[in-house]
């Protein structure tokens, strides 16, 4: 019986990371690599029904994409109507249960982010933080207990890396009625924009709430970061109105923190931590157009453990 997922590493010159080959038990060296790293990459910028459409996610996922092919990744894209609720939890799924021990899943979500009321009373405050797929407009919301069950599912060993350029915390109930096309635009959609008026949260006089009484948040990927080797960098700080942007450098539709993020990435030495990739990253925002903080959640030991690798 040949040992489990043993790999034997050789070093191409195109990249700064060990590649496996064939080892006579697994197939092909292709087949063994695309085991070795996976990546899934979400860009959702049309909401049809919720007048909330955004500009850089498909951009932002497309840029992902290559930056993490270029690094060696096997790479599988949603974008727009590919990324309806049903297809991003398979997506995930599929990516999960093809992972081994010691193998690496890079996840990115760049879209509107969203709160849902609680159905099981497992939240204080009784909302769940939730992504928001392509057919939000139809009720499907992907709220943070969807996300940590599917999470739960993956061998022990696999580590994952998030990175979500998204945001779940604003306290309006409703967009505002006009929003300005040019200016940075929040990447939040607010549940009076997808759910029906008969599920709207109410005041004591039977109204729909105006502004809703949220005083924590946390991103719904917090969940999926079980320590270890998991590694969860977002767009923005937990907490109420805290927002990642939508935005436009040289014209280009982007998210502020995928651009940063990825700007810097290409910048730094191959032997770079995350740590030193957030510190990095950490020079352009906040800025004056995106007042954002990103936000870095891992332990110690990844922190300081090589980017991608």
């Amino acid at each position: 019986m040949c040992p489990s997922r043993q790999r034997k590493i050789f070093h191409d010159s195109r990249a700064a990371w060990p590649r496996p080959v064939e080892d006579g038990c697994h197939g092909s060296a292709a087949a063994e690599e695309e085991m070795a790293r996976q990546a899934l990459c979400i860009g959702i910028n049309d909401y049809p029904g919720t007048a909330s459409d955004l500009a850089g996610c498909v951009n932002d996922a497309n840029d992902w994409a290559a930056e993490l092919q270029q690094r060696g990744f096997t790479v599988h894209t949603l974008l727009d109507d590919q990324a309806t609720k049903a297809a991003m939890v398979q997506a995930i799924r599929e990516r999960l249960q093809a992972a081994a021990p010691g193998d690496l899943v890079v996840i990115t979500f760049s879209g509107h982010g969203t709160i849902a009321p609680d159905r099981d009373g497992d939240e204080a405050d009784g909302y769940d933080e939730a992504l928001c797929p392509f057919d939000i407009g139809g009720g499907e919301v992907l709220i943070d207990d969807d996300i940590r069950g599917l999470f739960t599912s993956r061998g022990p060993g696999v580590r994952l890396v998030l990175i979500s350029d998204s945001c779940h915390s604003g306290t309006l109930l409703r967009q505002p009625a006009t929003v300005a096309a040019d200016l940075p635009r929040p990447r939040f959609l607010p549940m009076g924009s997808w759910l029906p008026e008969a599920a709207l949260p109410r005041g004591g006089d039977q109204q729909p709430l105006a502004s809703l009484p949220i005083t924590a948040t946390r991103s719904p990927w917090t969940g999926a970061v079980a320590g270890g080797g998991d590694l969860l960098m977002a767009g923005c700080e937990e907490g109420p109105e805290r927002f990642s942007y939508d935005g436009r450098f040289a014209g280009r539709a982007n998210g502020a923190f995928s651009h940063y993020a990825l700007r810097t990435l290409r910048s730094l030495p191959a032997d770079a931590t995350y740590a030193q990739w957030y510190a990095a990253i950490r020079r352009y925002l906040p800025a004056a157009a995106y007042q954002q903080t990103p936000q870095l959640m891992g332990s110690q030991e990844v922190l300081a453990s090589p980017v991608l690798q």
